[in-house]
């Protein structure tokens, strides 16, 4: 039976709007400032990033919500990866970023430190006041942070 596809497929897909424009637009890698990078860690919602760390000699990428917390990363944790990274003050990277697929324009902020646990009582207080919803389930009642000492990112406009 002859198929009642009548699309050729020789011919390109059709393409959202605006699309066709920007197929040959040059873009440009553009290096943003610590100042801009902290103002998008500040301003991204939701407050999702990735956390990298070392787990059994090999790394992983996870998904995390975040606070950024006087000049630190903060993410709320159980046992696991990212806890035991922290327990070994282990250096890790943390990474944000935002897309727009359409005009195929974004940017990225990447932030290397060392993970600690948050213990000291007052501290661990204040954390426990910050925004810090988890999505994933679990108590995820440790609270961990990113101390930063090295803040970098880049645009792509």
């Amino acid at each position: 039976m002859p198929s009642s596809d009548t699309t050729d497929r020789n011919q390109p897909a059709e393409q959202p709007a605006g699309a066709a424009m920007q197929a040959g637009a040059a873009h440009a890698l553009v290096p943003l400032s610590v100042d801009e990078c902290l103002i998008l860690l500040r301003r991204q919602i939701p407050k999702i990033g990735r956390i990298a760390v070392v787990e059994n000699g090999q790394p992983i990428v996870l998904p995390v919500n975040y606070a950024y917390d006087r000049g630190t990363i903060v993410v709320r944790t159980d046992h696991g990866a990212k806890l035991t990274a922290a327990l070994m003050n282990q250096p890790v990277a943390f990474e944000v970023d935002e897309i727009d697929v359409l005009w195929q324009e974004g940017w990225s902020v990447l932030v290397k430190g060392r993970l600690e646990e948050i213990t000291e009582p007052q501290e661990l207080e204040s954390a426990m006041r910050l925004p810090l919803t988890p999505w994933a389930p679990g108590s995820r009642s440790r609270y961990v942070r990113v101390v930063p000492h090295a803040i970098t990112g880049r645009r792509l406009a």
